[in-house]
């Protein structure tokens, strides 16, 4: 009688990333390197051992004021930026906007965006992995709904620019080293 092997499917994975987020990450502690996307999802979900059913990248356009030529190639880079990201392999960009608040130009619902989508897809059970790339504590009842619902939530963050809220609530700590970054380079 012959052995019968049953292939065993790896565990689905949704990576989210909050553009905003990476991009400061990026930009304050690695000198703004060209990220190739696809190459760090699909670090993510080899290191990992999950397959990767989606990346979700949630971002902002930038305001363009009036009669500012700088904020117009400023959009129009964006523009074609998110083109490209939407074009690579089960990739999606949703988008929030931005407001000048203070002084300051501020993502909004960016996080709601994001934390529908990770509980949504948990809920669903399309997912047993949630991998998210943020900092902001806000993102803390999202982990936990998922967690409810039996998911593994990874965070991939940089300890400069992380909350202890989220820290504390996720089941699994990634850093977001030069070793990391080095490794999804564009070429």
């Amino acid at each position: 009688m012959g052995l019968i092997f049953k292939m065993t499917e790896k565990e689905k994975c949704a990576i989210f990333i909050d553009g905003g987020y990476f991009n400061k990450v990026s930009k304050s502690f690695f000198n703004e390197p060209k990220i190739d996307y696809l190459k760090l999802s699909e670090k993510i979900s080899s290191d990992l051992n999950l397959t990767r059913l989606r990346t979700y990248f949630y971002h902002c356009l930038p305001i363009v004021r009036k009669d500012n030529k700088e904020d117009v190639v400023k959009q129009s880079n964006m523009q074609k930026f998110l083109s490209n990201l939407k074009r690579l392999p089960r990739f999606e960009v949703k988008l929030g906007r931005l407001q000048f608040i203070c002084n300051q130009f501020k993502q909004k619902m960016i996080d709601v965006l994001m934390s529908l989508d990770i509980a949504t897809m948990s809920y669903e059970n399309q997912i047993q992995h949630a991998v998210i790339i943020a900092g902001d504590s806000d993102f803390v009842p999202a982990i936990k709904k998922a967690k409810e619902y039996g998911i593994i939530v990874h965070l991939y963050y940089h300890p400069s620019s992380a909350h202890n809220e989220i820290l504390d609530e996720v089941d699994e700590l990634h850093e977001i080293n030069q070793e990391f970054i080095s490794s999804c380079l564009v070429e």
